[in-house]
């Protein structure tokens, strides 16, 4: 499979470097408003290409992607010192304006995966935008807050990330909510599982962890700026699951029909992802504090998306 990343900074590079790495994809073409900067990452992603796959990795420019199955779009523009949210959403979703018109025009049939912040928002946009279908818009949505929630369960725990089956809902932000009532470790209840490993799950830890995860993106742009190597990976793992067609359960953002007493709303849960993008939604039971949360959420992204012009 062809895919193409709209968007070469840090986010758009780190997700072409763990898909050359990873080799799930033929060939990889980046795309940039600067030219001279997706050329240098398309040749300095290149030259890890021999140490561990056989992809191939270009750049170029909008025309560059005919033929990609999916393209990645980590395009956008940053707050400016006293712009209100709103304000830098109407900015970017004037960016999106162009972005997707220019993929829709040159890949009409592709996955749109979208990177940009805030996410849920930007993947609602890019909704409207492209008159696709919901399940072929998918934002990285909740993927990354969801495997920092499995990396903190799996080292209190003492057991391997991937075996813990965990997920986070809702927004990638503040409101997100961590779905502990529903969180596994193998086949086997958390709190069962903990109690049987000897590291059991207080309130003490669960505040911790929540706000280990709620807050991980805040503390990582204190010490360096910005995030991109979780994303970048979480990207890859999205699109090795539409290359393979996989149908593996993900959590991340799309169009959601009739959450509760919202009716379609951008946001995260689990859902089934495969050739054909998203092909089900898999909503875990949850306490009662959990679906009011969620709610909240919902509830927001809706009221804040409605205000954004398209």
């Amino acid at each position: 499979m062809k895919i193409g990343i709209v968007g070469t900074g840090m986010v758009g590079s780190a997700a072409g470097f763990a898909l050359a790495l990873e080799g799930v994809i033929e060939r990889l073409v980046l795309v940039d408003q600067n030219t001279a900067l997706a050329r240098a990452q398309a040749e300095d992603i290149a030259h890890a290409v021999p140490f561990a796959s056989s992809v191939m990795v270009d750049h170029g420019d909008y025309d560059a992607l005919s033929g990609a199955g999916a393209v990645i779009i980590a395009a956008g523009v940053s707050q400016k010192p006293g712009e209100t949210r709103m304000q830098l959403l109407d900015r970017n979703a004037a960016v999106f304006r162009e972005v997707v018109g220019e993929i829709r025009r040159v890949c009409p049939d592709a996955i749109l995966l979208v990177a940009s912040n805030p996410v849920d928002i930007m993947t609602d946009v890019t909704l409207r935008l492209s008159g696709l279908p919901r399940e072929r818009v998918i934002g990285s949505g909740t993927i990354l807050d969801t495997a920092r929630f499995r990396w903190l369960l799996a080292r209190h725990l003492g057991v391997a990330p991937r075996s813990v089956h965990a997920y986070v809902l809702g927004e990638h932000g503040d409101t997100e909510v961590l779905a502990w009532s529903s969180a596994r470790v193998g086949t086997v209840d958390l709190s069962r599982a903990a109690a049987q490993v000897g590291a059991p799950v207080t309130a003490e830890l669960r505040e911790r962890i929540d706000t280990g995860v709620r807050r991980a993106a805040y503390t990582i742009i204190e010490g360096k700026g910005a995030t991109w190597y979780g994303i970048g990976a979480g990207l890859s793992r999205i699109v090795a699951a539409i290359a393979r067609d996989e149908q593996s359960v993900l959590s991340v953002s799309g169009r959601t029909p009739n959450l509760s007493a919202i009716a379609d709303v951008t946001l995260s849960v689990p859902r089934v992802v495969g050739a054909n993008g998203i092909v089900a939604d898999l909503m875990p039971d949850l306490a009662p504090e959990e679906s009011e949360a969620l709610e909240a959420s919902a509830t927001m992204l809706a009221a804040t998306a409605a205000g954004v012009t398209v």
